[in-house]
C-alpha cells in the first residue's frame, strides 16, 4: 500500500530525495494523469498500448488532488493511491508517482511538467490523453507549453472526435467503453464491476465500502 504519512503529506521533498537516489540516463516516459476514481480496466490498457506502441521505457500514474474541471465528488487520495498501487503493482514498468497529491491544491499539468523536468531533465515525456481532454484541452492552464514540455499522445474515446489544434500523436487502442463514472454508478445501484476494474481493486472497494452512498 502506498503510505500517504503525515510528515510526507507536510514535507514533499522527502519523496524526491527519494526518488533522485534513483537517478538514471534519459528514459522515455509515458505520463498518465486523471483522478483515477477509481482506476479500471480502460486505464491499465491505455498505458500497455501507448507502452508498447511507442516503445516507452515506463509510465507514471500520477493522480490528480484536486482536479480544475470536474466535479465528480473523489474518495480519499489515500484510497486512490492504494488502488493505483495495486492495480500496476504486477507490471514493473507501471509507476505511480504522487507529485500532485503532496503539492496539494488543484492539479494543473503544466506545472507537474515543469517538476518533472527541473528533477528529471534527463527524460522524455509524453503526455497520454482521451480524445476527450484533446478537446478540451484550450481549456487547461497555458496548452501550448504542455506541448513544448512534453509529446503529446491522443487516445480516440467513443463519441469524442478527433479534434486536435496542437501537434499530436494518435494510438490505436482496442475500444472499451468503461470509465470511472460508469464504475462508480453500478456499484451505487448494487451491480457489478467485476472485470471493469482489476480483482485487487475490486477487493479494496468492497473492504473500504467505496462508492456505495
Amino acid at each position: 500500500m502506498v503510505a500517504i504519512a503525515k510528515d510526507l503529506k507536510n514535507n514533499p521533498v522527502v519523496e524526491v530525495q527519494a526518488e533522485k537516489l534513483k537517478a538514471h540516463d534519459g528514459k522515455q516516459i509515458g505520463i498518465f494523469g486523471g483522478t483515477f476514481n477509481p482506476v479500471h480496466i480502460g486505464h491499465l490498457l491505455v498505458a500497455e498500448q501507448v507502452l508498447s506502441k511507442l516503445h516507452l521505457d515506463e509510465i507514471w500514474f500520477i493522480p490528480t488532488n484536486i482536479p480544475p474541471l470536474k466535479n465528480a465528488p473523489i474518495v480519499s487520495a489515500q484510497d486512490r493511491a492504494n488502488m493505483l498501487e495495486l492495480a500496476t503493482q504486477d507490471n514493473a514498468r507501471f509507476q505511480v508517482k504522487l507529485f500532485e497529491l503532496f503539492r496539494g491544491g488543484v492539479s494543473y499539468t503544466v506545472d507537474t511538467l515543469r517538476y518533472l523536468h527541473e528533477i528529471y531533465p534527463e527524460n522524455r515525456y509524453y503526455l497520454i490523453m482521451g480524445s476527450d481532454q484533446v478537446n478540451q484541452l484550450f481549456e487547461w492552464k497555458e496548452p501550448t507549453k504542455l506541448a513544448q514540455l512534453a509529446t503529446l499522445v491522443g487516445i480516440q474515446r467513443a463519441g469524442y472526435p478527433q479534434k486536435a489544434r496542437l501537434p499530436m500523436i494518435w494510438v490505436d487502442v482496442p475500444g472499451i467503453d468503461v470509465s470511472s463514472t460508469l464504475v462508480r454508478q453500478t456499484i451505487a445501484v448494487g451491480g457489478s464491476i467485476r472485470y471493469l476494474v482489476p480483482k485487487t481493486v475490486l477487493n479494496y472497494i468492497k473492504k473500504k465500502g467505496l462508492y456505495y452512498e
